[in-house]
């Protein structure tokens, strides 16, 4: 009797297909446990006959998606989930009695691979074919859009094939709902966001993109409601994510155990396919490398780098090429978006600490802006959102190398109090202090920044004090209405700062390294700066390039911001030199070269 999914198994451990060690794990956990159900001691047996019917179920599917309908036809790998799911049983169990081995499952493989199509093909299953009457097959998400992408796979089915039509009261799509006339089960599209999710009870529940669930509540809430079933599933598919605080990386974490052996979960099937990538940390030049393999490609994807089981798709690993293009020349978000994504391998952007607070408070000065009379300065700016914090930043190179660098703050009168309360911060004091202006100008009812204020503060800063301003630095993010304002007032270049790990990384990691060696100077009367500075974290991207990221920041940190626009006109025209000897800031520094040099 046929067994398509041993021998895609087998296909995968004898080496007949180019595979990851994860997914080879995967298949040899099967072959194993096929040797162990000989033995009385294990509890599971595996029935290539079921394995066999519902494999069968899936091909006898419709896709109606393209330009002509076509009778689906399923890949090895797509053979070895749905065999597994429903082959693998307890022993002393059969027919309509029988209790099947795995109540979880997690798949993980590159988006475009077909997850959700898989799943499509298992709602359907479990919904009209499993013979459970009265069932509730949830497709869940973190939100609605999402979660019906799996439901909408269900749909697409039954549009597609008159004879499965038949089988389904027609699709409710306003309510994201479909019964099955066979069975009376019902499926539906639940998201996160639902407004009330608790006591759901299911047959099968899919968790989709697991990696985005900042929680394991769905999961755990159809995992509760499954409890008292004896053949129910909940299955996690996702593609790695960047984000190790989410549940779904302790999952893969425990998925990964599972198939090597050094953690016995047996109701869990386990599927992932993703890259075989070197340790960043241990070993960055393979890290790269492996990174443009194409090898790793076909790994990571299944089905996109594939004809069939054992030949390589020439047009998919094209696409895929035209990717790694792209990330390799853009780096940053693009270039993590392509490791985790495409290559499914989890990374993450690591904070850490912007600045050495010991080192800053080293770095004090009795310097005021009146010191800077007569003197260079390049300006930075960061526009808040409306009614938020908006600052401007100011560098003035001294002699010996040494920098004076100050900032000042505007918010809407209105929303003070407001911000008081959400920020924690003395906001108050702050305007005594002479740090930050209350703005209410014509038509911004107090609640949103008069942009006409910063014009007019530096403006009469540079009279005041006769200061030469060289260029000012701005993120373009809501800065339309008032560039041609501020290009009028001051008559000097206004330079786009893009807000890239590419662009500003350089320049953040020099200003970095300024500060430990002691010559960024600034008055400590300016508590506003001081607060913006300890609260900055810095991310960096695989790449190792670094920028700071206010919206992943605890607290607001927009001084900082407009000092690092500044520093990145400022560093572009700096003589190079060495800063110190200081062992740390020497590694610090090699970094930087290493990092210009990785990026051509």
């Amino acid at each position: 009797m046929e067994d398509r999914t041993t021998a895609y198994a087998k296909l995968v451990v004898s080496g007949g297909r180019l595979t990851s060690r994860a997914e080879y794990l995967c298949c040899k956990r099967h072959l194993i446990d096929l040797k162990k159900s000989k033995s009385k001691d294990f509890p599971y047996t595996f029935d290539a006959k079921e394995a066999e019917k519902h494999i069968s179920i899936a091909n006898m599917l419709v896709i109606g998606e393209g330009t002509e309908k076509k009778q689906l036809v399923t890949r090895g790998f797509q053979n070895f989930i749905l065999g597994n799911i429903f082959g693998w049983k307890e022993k002393g169990t059969s027919g309509k009695s029988a209790v099947r081995r795995y109540r979880e499952a997690y798949v993980q493989m590159g988006r475009q691979n077909g997850k959700s199509f898989l799943c499509g093909v298992l709602c359907n299953d479990f919904a009209t074919f499993s013979g459970y009457n009265y069932g509730r097959v949830f497709c869940t998400a973190t939100k609605q859009d999402q979660a019906n992408i799996v439901f909408d796979e269900v749909v697409k089915f039954i549009n597609s094939d008159k004879e499965l039509a038949a089988l389904y009261e027609r699709p409710r799509t306003y309510t994201h709902e479909i019964k099955s006339k066979v069975t009376n089960s019902i499926i539906k599209a639940i998201g996160r966001d639902t407004k009330s999710i608790d006591g759901f009870r299911s047959n099968l529940a899919v968790v989709d993109e697991y990696h985005r669930h900042p929680t394991n509540q769905m999961y755990l809430l159809m995992k509760d409601g499954q409890i008292s079933l004896k053949n129910a599933l909940t299955i996690a598919i996702t593609t790695a994510g960047f984000n190790l605080n989410y549940p779904c990386y302790e999952q893969y974490k425990l998925a990964k155990n599972v198939i090597s052996g050094a953690l016995d979960f047996p109701q869990l099937f386990v599927y992932i396919a993703e890259a075989d990538i070197p340790d960043q940390q241990k070993d960055p030049e393979g890290f790269k490398n492996a990174l443009w393999d194409a090898d790793n490609w076909a790994k990571a994807n299944p089905f996109l780098a594939w004809k069939n089981d054992t030949e390589l798709n020439d047009k998919g690993l094209a696409r895929i090429q035209s990717e790694s293009t792209s990330a390799k020349s853009k780096g940053g978000e693009d270039l993590r978006d392509f490791i985790t994504k495409r290559l499914d391998v989890w990374t993450v952007s690591r904070p850490e600490s912007f600045i050495d607070a010991e080192k800053w408070h080293e770095s004090e000065t009795d310097f005021t802006l009146a010191d800077m009379r007569g003197k260079d300065c390049y300006i930075g700016v960061d526009l808040s959102e409306g009614g938020d914090l908006t600052s401007v930043s100011f560098i003035f190179p001294l002699e010996g190398g040494n920098v004076f660098i100050d900032s000042h703050s505007f918010m809407p009168e209105k929303r003070l109090e407001e911000h008081e309360q959400t920020d924690k911060a003395p906001y108050r004091q702050w305007v005594n202090d002479g740090l930050l202006t209350l703005t209410n100008g014509p038509g911004t009812y107090g609640i949103k920044t008069d942009y006409k204020f910063i014009i007019s503060y530096l403006v009469d800063i540079r009279d005041r004090y006769g200061l030469n301003y060289v260029a000012c630095g701005y993120d373009n993010h809501n800065a339309a209405t008032f560039l041609s304002d501020l290009d009028e007032a001051l008559g000097i270049d206004l330079v786009e700062v893009v807000q890239s790990f590419r662009s500003l990384s350089d320049a953040t990691k020099d200003f970095q390294l300024s500060v430990k060696s002691g010559t960024v100077l600034h008055n400590p009367k300016n508590q506003l700066l001081t607060w913006a500075m300890v609260n900055a974290v810095l991310f960096m991207n695989p790449y190792r390039e670094v920028k700071i990221d206010k919206y992943s920041s605890k607290e607001r940190i927009d001084p900082c911001d407009a000092l690092i626009d500044a520093w990145k006109l400022y560093f572009t025209q700096k003589p190079s030199e060495s800063v110190a000897d200081d062992a740390d800031m020497l590694d610090a520094w090699l970094g930087i070269m290493q990092a210009k040099k990785g990026t051509g």
